[in-house]
């Protein structure tokens, strides 16, 4: 393979923990032909810290224009790495932000784009991508022949990132035509401090089961014992019990986790469409016949308000 350009996202300066997990992919499949795009302002000095992760050259566009995100402004800065680096394939880290900017790329390429891969080999030239379709039902296998490079965003917490030494070359990107017309004046974090669930590796999860807005306390106690996120049914959304960045789900966040706690959620094909790749499912339910228990790898059938409280005491107990 020519080689793999992988887009680096950042956040504050601060490198996003999905966007090590694709560079890290790269190096597997590329064999250490692996180039990084790193676009923002006044982050050239986070940019050789990539080299532990496998990338043999990042690219930087260190520009005040650059500081937040803009679909034209980062599409020509990945346009304008491609040129240089000439790859068969182009990463993106599955986040809300590299899911807006891959088609866009791929459309300024000429070339189609592939969304959401859970699956990655080499064959030849080709990188074949497995993919969840159908809410989850099916797994498509899609082989990208044809036009070059390859644009492809990975499903975040599916690929693991690994730490395997080694420094980057960091190149600095001239020439760049940048033509910003909507430009982001301001970020306002309404997170409170919370994890993203579509980067956390724990997830614990509300659903219907919780009765209402005055008990997600016990998610939330549950969430932070385990150093996690918290998360939600859209059932909990749409009752306007929690923001709608918590929900989990087909018109939620899809979600990879290492550990998936699912409290008084049923089930839904929907819901199931945004988490059932997660490693281990941890499903509590006081219906043994939900949905929910077909998925899972470990189930308590029980009221979890009488669950979920000696849960927590025993986990702070384990951590103290």
């Amino acid at each position: 393979m020519a080689g793999i350009l992988v887009f680096v996202e950042q956040r504050n300066g601060q490198i996003r923990a999905a966007s090590l997990q694709a560079v890290s992919q790269a190096r597997r499949l590329a064999a250490g032909a692996v180039s990084a795009v790193l676009p923002g302002s006044g982050i050239t000095g986070a940019a050789g810290s990539l080299g532990a992760h496998g990338a043999s050259k990042v690219f930087v566009a260190d520009d005040p224009n650059l500081a937040r995100y803009s679909a034209e402004g980062y599409a020509e800065v990945v346009a304008k790495a491609c040129e240089q680096a000439q790859p068969s394939a182009i990463l993106f880290a599955g986040t809300a932000m590299g899911r807006d900017l891959a088609p866009r790329v791929a459309a300024r390429l000429g070339v189609s784009a592939v969304a959401d891969a859970t699956g990655m080999a080499l064959e030849g030239d080709t990188l074949v991508v497995t993919r969840p379709v159908y809410s989850g039902k099916a797994i498509a296998t899609v082989d990208t022949a044809g036009k070059r490079p390859q644009v492809i965003s990975l499903r975040p917490n599916v690929f693991a990132a690994e730490q395997v030494g080694g420094t980057a070359e960091v190149v600095a990107l001239d020439g760049l035509a940048l033509s910003i017309r909507a430009v982001v004046k301001e970020l306002l974090d309404t997170g409170g401090g919370e994890l993203d669930v579509a980067e956390a590796d724990i997830i614990v999860s509300g659903g219907r089961g919780i009765k209402g807005p005055e008990n997600l306390g016990l998610i939330r106690d549950l969430a932070h014992a385990l150093g996690g996120a918290v998360g939600a049914s859209r059932a909990v959304v749409d009752a306007g019990w929690i923001e709608h960045k918590h929900q989990v789900g087909q018109t939620g966040k899809v979600v990879s986790p290492t550990l998936y706690v699912a409290c008084g959620i049923s089930g839904a094909i929907q819901h199931l469409a945004g988490m059932s790749s997660s490693k281990v499912i941890v499903a509590i339910n006081k219906d043994p016949d939900a949905p929910i228990f077909k998925v899972a790898d470990y189930g308590i059938v029980g009221d979890l308000f009488q669950v979920i409280p000696p849960m927590v005491e025993a986990i702070k107990a384990l951590k103290a």
